[in-house]
């Protein structure tokens, strides 16, 4: 019996290393083949009418409801003192893609198991401004993750779609929130939409004296043909407000052909092709003061999948971080967060969770700064 055992054993870890070798040669076509539906674009059910006025179109709002995703914070981590503090700033915050349905091209609000992961990546990411205001994270029928994987035209309309749903939740945050500071903040999929409302000047240009700063990591900007169309600059300084901080992590050795390969076939905001353009990096450990940062300066790494019960902060000083070549940020180790590191060493899901501390510190002092100056 023990023999028979340790042959089933040895046959699943032979299938085991089998299957990583696979995924990290062909992880990109094998993500593709699973993941980009087959079916033609449809869309799905309409949004209920005046669906953003209420409750039911949020995952977070400041309603005071107890299920709210971005109200945990680290049991480790010691409570804000009274004068830290920060409750006057509005925090528009646009959920990554948490939709894998192969037999859809965009989710439904009412998708259970999207949402329940929107709620998780809200705990891992937005859980890190929240400190500093007041959180509004919208439920939208969000482009699956495969729309994300092909050039297929279907693709295109999925993730305009999406956008309009993010526009509508926009503008009804913009007049709930008609004065105060604003934080605007997404990742992934919610950074494109993010960064495409800015570009569009959605809710106008009033608002824009109010920015505390603007967190879209997970997307690549170009510096030369995105940037200019935001209306604000990227930070290059601590306490800098009305600024953009955009970074992707990946660690050595890294495969940064993907990306690559998309940005550049691209077009920018201004018309022109990404081909060539260099991306902006803003590292989290320096607040955009300088490229390399040490692992010294980290502050802490949130560890765990999301749920309240497995997540938890580490002690600071794990892992650096340099900003390097076309604009990728480098990470100075591979760390073992989980098993959502994507092909080509990509730590794309992990973007906030490795600098969770860090981005919580910058968002309170640039508040801070805010406030003084205001």
């Amino acid at each position: 019996m023990a023999r028979k055992f340790l042959y089933v054993l040895a046959v699943l870890i032979s299938l085991a290393i089998a299957g990583m070798i696979a995924f990290s040669f062909f992880g990109t076509a094998l993500m593709q083949s699973a993941l980009v539906p087959r079916v033609p674009f449809a869309p799905p059910a309409a949004l209920p009418p005046n669906l953003y006025e209420s409750a039911a179109g949020w995952l977070s709002r400041p309603d005071g409801r107890k299920t709210d995703p971005t109200s945990w914070q680290p049991p480790s981590l010691p409570a804000l003192a009274p004068a830290e503090k920060r409750d006057d700033a509005a925090i528009f915050f646009i959920h990554p893609t948490s939709a894998f349905d192969p037999l859809h091209w965009n989710a439904s609000v009412t998708d259970a198991l999207a949402g329940a992961q929107a709620e998780r990546f809200l705990r891992l990411q937005a859980t890190a401004l929240a400190p500093a205001g007041r959180v509004w994270a919208p439920r939208y029928r969000q482009a699956v993750m495969g729309a994300f994987l092909t050039e297929k035209p279907d693709a295109a309309k999925a993730i305009d779609l999406a956008y309009g749903d993010v526009r509508a939740a926009f503008e009804v945050f913009l007049k709930a929130n008609p004065t105060g500071p604003i934080i605007l903040a997404a990742h992934s999929q919610g950074s494109l939409h993010l960064i495409r409302l800015l570009a569009e000047q959605v809710g106008g240009v009033a608002y824009r004296s109010r920015i505390v700063a603007v967190y879209a990591p997970g997307w690549p900007i170009s510096i030369e043909h995105d940037l200019p169309a935001l209306g604000m600059p990227g930070c290059t300084a601590a306490r800098q407000t009305g600024c953009i901080l955009s970074w992707q992590s990946f660690a050595a050795p890294a495969d940064t052909s993907s990306v690559e390969t998309v940005f550049d076939s691209g077009k920018g905001f201004d018309g022109k092709s990404r081909k060539g353009s260099k991306m902006l990096c803003t590292n989290p450990l320096t607040k955009g003061a300088g490229p390399v940062g040490p692992a010294s300066g980290n502050l802490g790494v949130l560890m765990g999948d999301g749920q309240p019960v497995s997540t938890q902060l580490t002690p600071a000083g794990s892992i650096g971080a340099r900003c390097d070549g076309r604009g990728f940020l480098m990470l100075d180790s591979a760390p073992r967060l989980g098993a959502l590191v994507l092909p080509g060493n990509n730590y794309h899901v992990y973007d906030y969770p490795l600098f969770w501390a860090n981005i919580r510190a910058d968002a309170l002092e640039r508040l801070a700064a805010w406030q003084t100056t205001h």
